[in-house]
């Protein structure tokens, strides 16, 4: 395979897996020994085994971390801080892309970010959509109120008025308060609904703070 195929073949993809180059009759070893020379001549970047995606200037559109981080782990979906500072709930941007997954936790250092996935009960796998995002791309992430919960569920002492208020969690109108209760009482921890109330009433003095202005 020359470079130029691969780019026929991927180029309208953020990511790719070797499972696409090989379909057919292929020389698979051949198909694998290109891959590791265009990883090490800086065509491709490799972010897991089996996965990789085209470098600058070959890329159509930038990945976006959330497709990436869902196609690294396939049972997952992003949440926690990254997506709180994408809906705009925490003031700080993330180094760091945090998804939940019912499988192992991991982390991967890659060429395109760094990329953490921790895990959660199957029964908690639950609160997140699939939404659009730049480049025409798509990824699974989390419910704003399905983020808060996750990172409260993930952290010890996180349903403690001082560490939430510690978040700085900001534009709180986007909460839906009652989804954030039924989630809550759906995981079936009373972790989560203590946290619930608290982030209600933090919800509500922002409210009035906006309301002396």
């Amino acid at each position: 395979m020359q470079f130029h195929e691969l780019l026929e073949i991927v180029r309208q993809e953020p990511v790719f897996d070797t499972g696409l180059l090989l379909a057919g009759p292929v020389d698979q070893k051949q198909v694998r020994q290109q891959l590791s020379r265009w990883v090490k001549t800086g065509k491709i970047y490799q972010l897991r085994r089996g996965l990789y995606s085209l470098a600058p200037p070959y890329q159509k559109a930038p990945p976006h971390p959330f497709l990436v981080a869902n196609r690294m782990v396939r049972a997952s979906y992003a949440s926690l801080q990254s997506a709180l500072a994408h809906y705009g709930l925490i003031p700080e941007a993330v180094p760091v892309t945090t998804s939940v997954t019912t499988g192992r936790p991991g982390r991967w250092e890659t060429p395109l970010g760094v990329f953490e996935f921790q895990h959660v009960q199957p029964g908690l796998f639950f609160g997140y959509d699939s939404i659009p995002l730049t480049g025409g791309q798509s990824a699974f992430v989390a419910r704003p109120e399905k983020a808060l919960l996750d990172l409260v569920y993930l952290t010890p002492g996180s349903d403690d008025p001082y560490y939430l208020g510690e978040l700085r969690l900001q534009n709180l109108e986007r909460l839906d308060l009652q989804a954030l209760d039924e989630m809550a009482a759906r995981a079936g921890k009373a972790k989560l609904r203590r946290a619930a109330a608290i982030i209600a009433g933090l919800r509500a003095e922002e409210a009035a703070e906006y309301e002396d202005l």
